[in-house]
């Protein structure tokens, strides 16, 4: 069980002056009080220091302090550790004039500053509620019981500190019960109230006889195991050390918030050694002799109490002032007061009790958040999964989810509209106030699809409701309904009374308006069948292929005449007249018979294409916006139309600015198609997912106009803090990751048919995409006749080189033979003439 040693403090007078001289005498401790007590023992006349044992009953406790301080004489007074037992003390003390070092860890904020001669001896406790909700924040646990001991006050602060650092993480407080002492049988009954509940978290604030007991009996009601998690606070977990193996095995699994103090310094090591062994002396029959925090807490009250002491030999107001002034070193951590306060705790460490004791997951702090070890080297983390393995209640390391679905839980009541305006999404029939309700559309089916894909079974059923989209939103907060579902646009004034899916369609406000044909660029109509792109390469194909066929055949033909630019137009026409005439029979090399048969086949399947692209969209009317944007409605003062029940309405008004008067409300798509035909209203405004429904109907009057302004899509509502709603958010997802929803939604604008004719009115051109194996077939067939003409050109040129030179030897040669015979006959005839004249050669 719990234990704290009783200090005695020796101090001498030597030379009119104090002299300190510590000499810790363990006494006998008691924890079948509950409240651990400090008993010091007065060892001179003018000198006393006593402790208060708490007792039940304040007229109890006031007549011991009184008893103290009139009869024993004693000038301070420690303890107790209960607000309630110190409120009582500290009058006596204000009257009396005796400083009183309280070892409550929580009392009221105006405490000392009514009670004068209160000082708050320890730290207070109120940021371990962080460390619990930082704890739960980790595991995404969303509501928690909380189990405290009726009549401790000091809830009345506590519990909104751990509310609000339970609203930081996204969680609340289910259920706040309070347990008075020695009532089993109300025990036994709110736990079993608790059981039927949805929250299988637990927070357990109270003594630590008293939270035995409760786990006791928790553990014979089945709800110490697999699911549930329990966390006790500072009051349990700093005696947790004195569980032994009968209790612990009621303990398994339970996470404790427990009180830090350093245990490495030399004053505190030489505080062990001495407190085990004397309290192993007296108190043989306990499992463990360790000190806990309160018996720290005593030591460096009483350690406070000495040395103001030592200083002063005054008493009331002047020992006062100097316990007020106390700085030093103590066992738990720095005393030094502040408005007669010590500074709160901000650290605390992490328990998880297994087997016989308790093992030590690691430390909180508020600076740092988890820590396995501290120091200035070690790492921290905001979630504690970070200090690694869990061990749950039932033995379990798999984290409990936290909440399950009562076992006595009713049906959930889910409000549908019964007035939507696309009846695709929502269609109520039958009786809408009797068993006889018949509920389908798009919603329905998927809000059906999404309870398939929970792991637990969820019993609902639908209830019509007939009026305004907000007051059926307002119906959950009201818990009239449990849920909502249908095409519930997400906004953020209906986030005030309720908390919604993830959109499960897309999200977006459009404006659409009638339609009219479209008689610009006329012109250049002709074009539209392709694109520029494709134009550009037909283009180039053509000239390529052209100039692959007047290079093979340039030789077969006469010599062109005139400048490169006659050149040029000689193989543009040639280009040209590919087109439409087959030069076959003028052609004389294979390769450029090739080439022209397989690029008239591709300028064939073309031309054929071009022509029925261009009959099909000059069959089809061209439509365009009357309308292109709000800022011309505006101009024109137009009236505009949006979809009953809608959120629309404050939307045009507040964020488009249009006035009131020129907004005019329809219920149904056959009225807003006719208002917009008969001028009514010059455009309507609709979600995407109606915009997508309306258009599929009036494909070819309407159409949309401007950008698309940004609003939540369609969700499924469910009340703040719903433990559901998680879980159905996961559902959801699945159900649209696997293309379920696609498929639905798909499925419902397919049935939706355009009643002015089935063809769109949006012109789409033809790309280089849809021809690209043609492309690639003519050019590669030109670009391989090519090689091979060149290749055989080049051997035909080696040939001809070869037998030109032949001829030119030969030639050569029988003009060298020719020349020195006319040179003989020359010479002969030069002769005869010579002897003719007479004249010897």
């Amino acid at each position: 069980m719990g234990r704290v040693g009783e200090l005695s403090i020796k101090l001498r007078k030597d030379g009119g002056k104090f002299r300190r001289d510590f000499a810790p005498i363990f006494l006998e401790s008691k924890e079948e009080s509950r409240k651990i007590p400090v008993h010091i023992q007065e060892i001179q006349k003018t000198v006393g220091l006593k402790a208060i044992h708490n007792k039940r009953y304040s007229f109890v406790v006031a007549s011991a302090a009184e008893d103290l301080i009139s009869r024993q004489r004693v000038q301070v007074l420690i303890g107790p550790q209960t607000w309630e037992a110190v409120f009582v003390v500290a009058k006596v003390g204000n009257k009396n004039q005796i400083p009183i070092l309280a070892l409550a860890n929580d009392m009221p904020k105006w405490a000392t500053e009514r009670l004068d001669f209160l000082i708050q001896a320890s730290p207070s406790q109120l940021n371990q509620m962080k460390a619990i909700a930082a704890i739960i924040g980790s595991w995404d646990w969303h509501l928690v019981n909380v189990i405290y001991e009726e009549g401790d006050f000091s809830t009345v602060d506590i519990f909104p500190y751990l509310e609000h650092a339970l609203k930081d993480v996204g969680a609340e407080i289910s259920e706040f019960v309070g347990l008075p002492h020695f009532d089993s049988n109300l025990l036994s009954t709110e736990l079993e109230r608790l059981r039927r509940g949805p929250s299988r978290v637990f927070v357990v604030h109270m003594s630590f006889k008293l939270a035995l007991h409760l786990f006791h009996t928790a553990k014979d009601m089945e709800m110490m195991g697999n699911g549930y998690v329990w966390i006790t606070t500072d009051s349990f977990t700093s005696l947790a050390h004195s569980l032994n193996a009968s209790t612990s095995s009621s303990l398994q699994g339970v996470i404790g918030v427990k009180s830090y103090f350093p245990e490495i310094n030399p004053l505190f090591h030489n505080f062990y050694i001495q407190f085990c062994r004397r309290f192993r002396l007296e108190h043989s029959d306990e499992y463990n002799h360790e000190p806990s925090i309160f018996a720290v807490q005593a030591y460096d009250a009483t350690r406070t109490a000495a040395m103001a002491m030592s200083e002063t030999r005054e008493t009331g107001h002047h020992l006062l002032e100097s316990i007020k002034l106390t700085d030093f070193q103590g066992l738990g951590g720095k005393v030094q007061f502040k408005d007669r306060k010590l500074a709160p705790a901000n650290t605390f460490q992490i328990v998880n009790v297994v087997g016989r004791s308790y093992r030590d997951l690691g430390f909180w702090s508020d600076e740092l958040g988890f820590a396995r070890e501290l120091g200035g080297n070690s790492s921290a983390n905001l979630s504690m999964k970070y200090l690694g393995q869990v061990f749950w209640p039932g033995g379990s390391t798999d984290t409990p989810r936290g909440w399950a679905v009562p076992t006595d839980a009713n049906e959930l009541r889910i409000g549908v509209p019964t007035s939507p305006m696309f009846k695709q999404y929502v269609n109520v029939e039958g009786d809408q106030t009797g068993n006889n309700l018949s509920v389908n559309g798009l919603a329905i089916d998927l809000f059906k699809a999404t309870l398939d894909h929970l792991h637990f079974p969820l019993l609902h059923k639908f209830f019509a409701y007939n009026g305004t989209y907000d007051d059926l939103v307002k119906k959950i907060y009201l818990k009239e309904f449990d849920a909502a579902v249908g095409d519930i646009a997400i906004v953020s004034t209906r986030y005030e009374h309720a908390e919604f899916t993830h959109p499960y369609t897309e999200a977006g406000l459009v404006m659409i308006v009638p339609t009219t044909k479209n008689r610009s660029n006329r012109a250049l109509f002709f074009t539209k069948p392709f694109t520029v792109t494709l134009w550009i390469i037909i283009a180039v194909v053509n000239v390529y292929n052209g100039f692959v066929v007047w290079f093979i055949e340039r030789n077969h033909g006469p010599e062109p005449e005139g400048s490169m630019f006659n050149h040029a137009g000689t193989i543009l026409c040639s280009s040209f007249t590919t087109f439409f005439s087959l030069h076959g029979n003028r052609l004389h090399s294979n390769l450029s018979r090739m080439t022209m048969m397989v690029w008239l086949f591709v300028a064939l399947v073309i031309t054929q294409i071009y022509t029925a692209k261009l009959t099909s969209m000059l069959t089809i009317q061209q439509l365009e916006p009357t309308i292109s944007d709000i800022e011309t409605l505006h101009r024109m003062n137009a009236f505009v139309g949006y979809g009953r029940g809608s959120f629309v309405k404050g939307y045009l008004e507040q964020v488009l600015h249009f006035p009131t008067e020129t907004i005019k409300n329809y219920s149904t798509p056959e009225g807003l198609a006719d208002a917009l035909r008969n001028q009514e209203i010059a455009a309507t405004f609709l979600e995407v997912p109606f915009a997508k429904l309306f258009l599929a109907r009036y494909c070819l009057e309407f159409k949309i106009a401007g950008p698309t302004y940004k609003v939540g899509g369609f969700g499924f509502a469910f009340p703040r803090g719903s433990l559901l709603l998680p879980y159905i958010d996961e559902a959801l997802l699945k159900v649209s990751e696997t293309g379920k929803f696609r498929e639905m939604e798909d499925s419902m604008i397919a049935n939706e048919k355009c009643e002015e004719g089935e063809g769109k009115d949006r012109i789409t051109s033809l790309s280089p995409n849809s021809f690209f194996f043609l492309f690639l077939l003519s050019a590669g067939v030109s670009t391989i006749a090519l090689a091979l003409y060149s290749f055989n050109a080049r051997n035909s040129n080696l040939q001809r080189i070869t037998v030109w030179r032949l001829l030119m030897v030969a030639a050569m040669r029988h003009w060298g033979s020719n020349r020195t015979r006319f040179l003989r006959l020359r010479r002969d005839e030069s002769r005869t003439i010579l002897n003719n004249m007479g004249i010897q050669v």
